[in-house]
């Protein structure tokens, strides 16, 4: 809803923009980031093409708006889930409900998914602040390990990611936003661990390659991140 308190032309302006957004959702849910085409967009508005540019100034403009938008509701979804979770609640019962919020959205939205999760768009250069809004999705993934007790076989891996802690201070205080310190490449390690195999599963999921397969994605998910949770000692 528009902000009643902004000006009667502030405000067209924020609906012509939810409408050029929403016009650019419906395309990407039909083909993609190639489908996304600002001339169609300004007909179905009912703008010119040098009148659409006075709100997105580019396809990459609006992309980042769809982008930013996507983070911010999957962010809000991941947040809600980890809200859900007792403080004092098991971290293995956390990080699966973490991933089933995940792929909740995804499953949803699978077009704004692969969107921020899917295959570069070409040419696209996503601005720093997107960043952050990644980070807010991975963070809560990060409480899961804190305190875990890794397998030898992810320690060359906590190593990594204890010298990215060290020498990259951003990602330090990142991380011990979620974690204590000294544990921040142990928590490092498990969240990184966790997206991979979450969004690997996620994106062939919504991108249709489970079809003909006879399982149920859902309880692949909950089972790779029981072994995740068992690589990490989790209770």
């Amino acid at each position: 809803m528009a902000d009643a308190s902004l000006s009667p032309r502030a405000r067209y302006r924020e609906r012509t923009r939810a409408e050029i957004k929403e016009i650019a959702l419906r395309q990407l849910a039909e083909g993609g980031t190639a489908s996304v085409a600002l001339t169609r967009i300004a007909k179905e508005v009912g703008l010119s093409g040098p009148a659409l540019y006075r709100y997105f100034d580019s396809r990459d403009a609006l992309l980042t708006d769809l982008i930013r938008d996507a983070y911010t509701d999957l962010g809000a979804a991941v947040a809600a889930a980890a809200d859900a979770v007792p403080s004092d609640g098991a971290p293995r019962l956390r990080l699966q409900s973490l991933a089933t919020a995940v792929r909740a959205w995804a499953v949803a939205h699978p077009h704004r998914y692969l969107l921020i999760e899917g295959t570069p768009v070409p040419g696209y250069t996503a601005p720093p602040d997107t960043l952050d809004s990644a980070r807010s999705v991975l963070g809560p993934f990060l409480a899961c390990f804190e305190g875990a007790e890794p397998a030898p076989s992810v320690r060359p891996l906590v190593d990594q990611m204890t010298r990215w802690a060290h020498e990259d201070t951003a990602v330090a205080e990142w991380a011990r936003g979620h974690v204590g310190a000294d544990g921040e490449g142990t928590a490092l390690a498990g969240a990184v661990l966790a997206w991979t195999q979450l969004h690997g599963a996620v994106s062939l999921e919504v991108s249709g390659q489970f079809r003909g397969m006879g399982h149920d994605a859902g309880t692949l998910l909950t089972a790779q991140m029981d072994a995740l949770a068992d690589t990490f000692a989790l209770d």
